[in-house]
């Protein structure tokens, strides 16, 4: 079996605004989706929002998360130039700023925000990481 990621799926206070914030933002949400969980693609990954209690519930673990929770999600773009934009259309749809664009010491250029649960969002460019067409990346071996 090869080693990959299927679906990353987000803890969230609310599904329905979870899921329309995400949809703002140009995630398209699959008809898969219900009530009480959405699913919506983001390049070879699937993306989905669950209830914070029924995903700690599913796994048996504690529920209550306070703090950083030490998990960055990010979206590798094409230039800084794209980062600013992408940061400024997050913070638009209700994301919360958290570091703004800024060159990083590692020859990129990289920015935060968190969504309307907190979690964190890495809008970045990488020259060392070549993109594909869906958006995911090119590791070399």
């Amino acid at each position: 079996m090869s080693a990959h990621i299927t679906i990353v799926t987000l803890g969230v206070a609310d599904v329905g605004r979870s899921s329309s914030f995400y949809e703002a933002l140009g995630f398209h949400r699959s008809s898969a989706s219900q009530a009480e969980i959405s699913f919506f693609q983001a390049g070879a990954v699937v993306l989905s929002v669950f209830g914070h209690e029924a995903l700690a519930q599913d796994a048996e673990v504690q529920g209550a998360h306070s703090g950083f929770r030490g998990v960055t999600i990010a979206m590798n773009l094409g230039s800084a130039a794209e980062v600013d934009t992408e940061y400024a259309r997050w913070v638009a749809a209700g994301a919360t700023q958290v570091k703004a664009p800024v060159a990083a010491e590692w020859g990129g250029y990289s920015s935060y925000v968190a969504d309307p649960d907190g979690h964190l969002w890495e809008l970045a460019h990488n020259p060392y990481l070549p993109l594909r067409p869906d958006g995911s990346g090119e590791l070399a071996d």
